[in-house]
């Protein structure tokens, strides 16, 4: 766990619950109203997502990339993050 960024580190800490989508790793404040738009508004709905994606975080960053105008760096950061926390979680 050293390795993770204190973000990433704060969102595994604990179940998902009903966090903002700005508390997924690497959703910037940008990222984060072209989500709230769309109705991605809760972490929760995100990873929805990343699961209806079969947790393919390929697919999932090109989703996030192509619909959302997400950054690829922000498409990796919020994968990996989704990602983290269902092999901590699920």
């Amino acid at each position: 766990m050293d390795h993770m960024s204190p973000r990433l580190r704060a969102f595994l800490s604990e179940p998902i619950g009903e966090k903002d989508v700005t508390w997924v790793d690497g959703i910037s404040r940008e990222l984060a109203i072209n989500l709230v738009t769309k109705g991605f508004n809760k972490a929760y709905i995100l990873l929805g997502q990343f699961l209806l994606m079969h947790k393919n975080e390929a697919e999932f960053q090109k989703w996030l990339i192509c619909c959302c105008g997400a950054t690829e760096c922000e498409a990796q950061e919020s994968s990996h993050c989704l990602k983290e926390w269902c092999s901590c979680f699920l």
